[in-house]
């Protein structure tokens, strides 16, 4: 390699490509499962040469050992994963929402493939997540991260320790926040469900004969969807700024 790069330039470059192979797995829109693995790694490899000239001079020098090598590459990885991860973790609101929706709009037991997560998901949360991705791509949010991979090498330098704790802090207050911003998205159909139910509730008091239950769920059905379409656009609005205050802690 001394004929095209030095150690200490080669070394530098697993450096940065190990953190941003970490991060670029698990950010929303490139890291989804439906990307094959190997244009994920290709993109982080072309992101890893454009970035060395700027953030290599900051690398640390050749470990002496080869321990000192692989823990240099674990911590690279370790901080990529704590970045992408957390990236990951604030998408879930939408899935919550989605899933608060289908099962107040006993539309619960629609389910189909997501392609944002693991496992199949309802029809809406689907609906939901690929509406996440379509508007962090359309409103150029994915140039957001890109910033906020750049930055974190000043938050998280090649000298620093990985911050264990505040790592796990930040994951658990990001998913805490995912799930009640998931509840608030919700909240139009929530409403509309105790409202629904309540008067259920009387009707078939006052007329026991009365078979309610057929009348209402075709019923519910419509005004929740109904309800959902006209808040969608709201719906949108206000996850992206919450995702956009989410990636300024590390931009």
């Amino acid at each position: 390699m001394e004929s095209y790069a030095t150690a200490q330039q080669v070394f530098a470059a697993g450096l940065v490509f190990a953190r941003l192979s970490a991060i670029v797995m698990l950010i929303p829109g490139i890291g989804e499962t439906f990307v094959p693995i190997r244009i994920r790694i290709a993109f982080a490899f072309a992101l890893a040469v454009m970035l060395f000239p700027v953030i290599g001079a900051t690398a640390p020098p050749v470990p002496a050992d080869v321990s000192g090598l692989a823990g240099a590459l674990i911590k690279e990885t370790l901080i990529g994963l704590m970045i992408g991860s957390i990236m990951r973790f604030f998408m879930s609101s939408l899935a919550a929402a989605g899933e608060i929706i289908a099962i107040q709009s006993t539309l619960g037991f629609a389910q189909t493939a997501n392609p944002t997560q693991a496992a199949p998901s309802t029809t809406l949360g689907s609906f939901l997540g690929l509406m996440g991705l379509v508007l962090i791509m359309t409103t150029n949010l994915h140039h957001l991260f890109l910033i906020a991979i750049v930055r974190s090498y000043s938050l998280f330098p090649f000298s620093r320790a990985v911050q264990v704790q505040d790592a796990a802090q930040l994951a658990i207050q990001t998913t805490s926040s995912s799930f009640a911003l998931g509840v608030q998205l919700a909240a139009p159909i929530i409403v509309l469900s105790l409202v629904v139910n309540i008067a259920t509730g009387l009707i078939s008091r006052v007329m026991p004969q009365f078979q309610i239950f057929f009348v209402v769920s075709p019923l519910m059905v419509l005004m929740s969807l109904s309800i959902f379409s006209l808040s969608l656009g709201t719906i949108g609005m206000v996850w992206l700024d919450h995702y956009r205050d989410l990636i300024g802690v590390f931009g």
